[in-house]
């Protein structure tokens, strides 16, 4: 037993002893002040990309509910009415444009806030040929004007 405690003794003393000194390093740009400016762009890059992302998502889900109120049974029910409707005011705009015998010379009415105006006038050109036609106005809810003119009994189908 003396001779194994010798052994040790003697290993203890002959072994060298080294040492460093401890040195704290942080690894977070942020207390160590290296790579800091890479650092918050790619953490302010992370967050736009999020920001981005659930903004996207939010107008998706808009979109969608739209859609999907668009495509309910009532929607489609008052796009056709409304459909229907245009198409005989449509028509009886036309018959009382060019009615043979019940046209009227002028009419007005207001749609959707568009103020259409028309009237039968006679169009003389400089070489004195007159021919009537209809002066179809449109004045739109911003004040911009259209007019159309249709020449009545020219050409044929």
């Amino acid at each position: 037993m003396k001779r194994i405690i010798g052994v040790v003794i003697l290993l203890a003393v002959t072994t060298t002893v080294t040492a460093d000194e401890i040195v704290q390093k942080f690894k977070n740009p942020s207390f160590s002040g290296q790579g800091t400016s890479a650092h918050y762009l790619t953490v302010e890059n992370q967050e736009k990309t999020r920001r981005e992302q659930i903004q996207d998502d939010v107008e998706s889900a808009l979109k969608a509910a739209e859609r999907e109120a668009d495509n309910t049974t009532l929607a489609k029910f008052i796009r056709n009415l409304e459909s229907r409707i245009y198409a005989q005011l449509s028509k009886q705009l036309v018959d009382n444009m060019f009615g043979n015998e019940e046209a009227s010379l002028f009419g007005q009415f207001v749609l959707e806030g568009n103020d259409i105006r028309y009237e039968r006038i006679q169009d003389c050109r400089e070489d004195g040929i007159c021919t009537e036609i209809i002066r179809l106005t449109i004045i739109d809810e911003d004040g911009s004007t259209t007019t159309i003119d249709i020449p009545i009994g020219t050409g044929g189908f």
